[in-house]
């Protein structure tokens, strides 16, 4: 994902500082096709064919990512049955595939907003330059910020969905195995932790309906906010 958001950031850098040379506001005046409107077009062109690329790669992406987080999360809770003394065959069964694929749906969707946001602030700033007469240097560095914007929010996606699928997929084992109860570890690697959260640390709770979180107002189950990564521990039936 990185490096796809890399190649659109140094296309889109390419293309519009060509463009940009090309109908400098500046020589307004002396030229037919006024800058704005041949900058929308290079900008037009540019999000065809980004959009494009995103959307051919989103489900390839979004698939292996639900499938590497089914195979941790499953090998996790194999090592947790198999330290209890239980061996289970494990079975990608309806239950897990409804997950998996509501996992992957909502990846692919995430990682298409990707290049929509990004070429939408582009072409914002782009406008904005023209308009005021900005020199490309200016833009430059405008471009270059707006790719960090892009690029930490892939990251957050990134750890935030992780985090998501991996306790969903991880319930969803755990109820076909009849377990009913979890003990949420909180993590203490966030550099803000949640106070709830931290309160909730080694309290029991129903895996069918999470944790109550006093901060939220509702029920919540570990890593299913943004930045939460806390975890549940199964209790085994008949160990617990």
């Amino acid at each position: 994902m990185r490096k796809l958001i890399e190649r659109m950031h140094d296309s889109v850098m390419y293309w519009v500082c060509a463009a940009y040379k090309a109908n400098e506001p500046e020589q307004l005046l002396a030229m037919d096709v006024l800058p704005a409107s041949a900058m929308r077009r290079a900008m037009a062109k540019l999000a065809v064919r980004w959009r494009r690329q995103f959307n051919d790669m989103a489900p390839k992406l979004a698939r292996y990512f639900a499938r590497s987080v089914e195979d941790r999360s499953t090998a996790a809770l194999r090592k947790i049955l198999k330290d209890g003394g239980i061996t289970v065959d494990f079975k990608m069964t309806a239950g897990m595939r409804d997950v998996f694929r509501a996992t992957v749906n909502e990846n692919v969707a995430l990682i298409k907003s990707i290049p929509q946001q990004y070429l939408t602030n582009v072409e914002t700033l782009v406008m904005r330059s023209v308009a005021s007469g900005r020199d490309l240097q200016q833009l430059t560095r405008d471009l270059q910020k707006q790719y960090g914007v892009t690029r930490r929010r892939a990251e957050l996606i990134a750890r935030d969905q992780n985090n998501k699928a991996t306790s969903a997929l991880t319930h969803a084992r755990q109820r076909e195995l009849g377990v009913a109860r979890s003990v949420w570890r909180h993590s203490g690697a966030g550099k803000e932790p949640r106070p709830a959260h931290v309160k909730m640390d080694g309290k029991t709770y129903d895996i069918n309906k999470g944790m109550w979180d006093s901060t939220e107002g509702r029920f919540v189950f570990p890593g299913e906010l943004i930045n939460c990564r806390c975890t549940g521990s199964p209790i085994l039936p008949g160990l617990g």
